[in-house]
């Protein structure tokens, strides 16, 4: 037998090997491993791999070691997945029994929490006497994070949708969306706690409003770049009106950038946490530095600025108009009580806690009478018209337009 004869079926029993162990290996049926975006549409090399999310010009997947030296041999292109993680930036204390001081009460004892209208609430409301909330009825509002607490008696009437996006084995799953994080719970209960059913519990900002819970974040709060994009198209398309997102990185996702383009295209209005990297300029994070994105910095009870709550660039850009890495807002973010994941409640902070008061407010504020297409905008235009001057006069890096708050209408 000729000698490229004996090559040629060497390779082949080589070629087979491979392939072979990279099914053996695929990594999205059983483990996580790197996340790579695989820049072909060959349906060969889908099979191979396996497809998490497919994607206009390729597809993503947790490749194996083998996987990725197979991908190297023939020229694949391939490049890692952004991952992002959700910007608490401490957990005060944790609220585990506190029994309910209604006398006679019948059923179980439930947690209640210290104060039912948390500071940030009343400083949103611009109302330090405020017993409860109201807004939101109709609006929908997608919370893409660590999950939630579905059964928690401040929010279980307020879920309207629950999908996980983390699943390894179904990368979008319907009906499940456990919060093994604490974060999720507690960002949703800013935006749309309604005291439970006894009206004994705590109250979020639009507490009518309908909660879209997307798991896109693990229990260690770290969340892939692809996750979040497929969840921004899906609350889009499920008619999501506002989208929150208490996560953030350093660097730009395409995954994300492109998402948040066609979901603003729809009509929807995107918020985001600043981040945590202050008090550095230009520390903002993505997606909050995106200019289509709401970008929300911190404040404290005394509306000052916390040293970790990120800065924009807005000194540097045109004033009051919303530019890259631009700061809009500056909200509550400090010490904030809120829903937890053991169905009690827990006082955090960070930007995390500021975004959702902002997006909880556009829920309020929902321009539903603007023409179908532009309410998005009619909204954001609104916050910009409500917001206080804070910290420093003007478009600040901190706090731009400054402090939305209702009373300011």
């Amino acid at each position: 037998m000729p000698q490229a004869s004996k090559n040629l079926i060497l390779l082949t029993i080589l070629l087979a090997f491979i392939l072979s162990a990279s099914f053996v290996f695929a990594a999205p049926a059983v483990s996580q491993g790197p996340r790579y975006f695989i820049k072909t549409a060959n349906p060969f090399w889908q099979k191979s791999f396996g497809v998490r999310h497919a994607f206009e010009n390729g597809f993503t997947s947790d490749l194996s070691g083998i996987q990725i030296t197979l991908a190297k041999i023939f020229g694949i292109e391939i490049e890692p997945v952004e991952e992002l993680h959700v910007l608490p930036e401490e957990i005060i204390v944790e609220i585990i029994k506190n029994p309910s001081a209604k006398p006679g009460a019948k059923g179980p004892i439930r947690p209640i929490p210290f104060d039912q209208t948390p500071w940030g609430v009343e400083v949103i409301y611009d109302d330090s006497v405020i017993a409860s909330t109201s807004g939101g009825r109709g609006v929908n509002v997608a919370v893409l994070d660590t999950g939630v607490l579905k059964t928690h008696v401040d929010l279980k009437n307020r879920v309207s949708q629950c999908k996980d996006f983390t699943n390894l084995k179904t990368p979008i799953k319907d009906g499940t969306c456990d919060d093994k994080n604490g974060h999720g719970t507690h960002v949703s209960g800013i935006i749309l706690a309604d005291g439970g059913d006894d009206n004994l519990g705590i109250y979020g900002v639009a507490p009518e409003a309908n909660l879209f819970v997307y798991k896109v974040c693990g229990n260690d709060g770290s969340c892939w770049a692809d996750d979040i994009a497929i969840a921004l198209r899906t609350a889009a398309d499920n008619g999501a009106n506002v989208i929150n997102m208490s996560l953030g990185s350093d660097n730009e996702s395409s995954f994300i950038k492109n998402a948040i383009n066609y979901v603003v295209s729809r009509d929807v209005l995107v918020v985001a946490a600043g981040g945590n990297d202050g008090p550095y300029p230009a520390s903002i994070d993505y997606p909050a530095a995106n200019p289509k994105v709401l970008a929300v910095g911190a404040v404290n009870e005394e509306l000052l600025v916390p040293d970790w709550s990120s800065l924009g660039i807005n000194s540097s850009t045109s004033p009051f108009v919303v530019e890259e890495k631009d700061m809009e807002f500056g909200a509550p973010g400090v010490k904030i009580e809120s829903t937890w994941k053991n169905g009690g409640y827990a006082i955090l902070s960070g930007t995390s806690m500021a975004s959702p008061h902002v997006a909880g407010l556009a829920a309020k504020f929902w321009q539903e009478i603007a023409l179908e297409g532009t309410r998005a905008s009619a909204t954001r235009d609104i916050l910009h018209q409500v917001s206080k001057d804070i910290w420093l006069v003007g478009d600040d890096n901190a706090t731009g337009f400054g402090l939305p708050q209702i009373n300011n209408q």
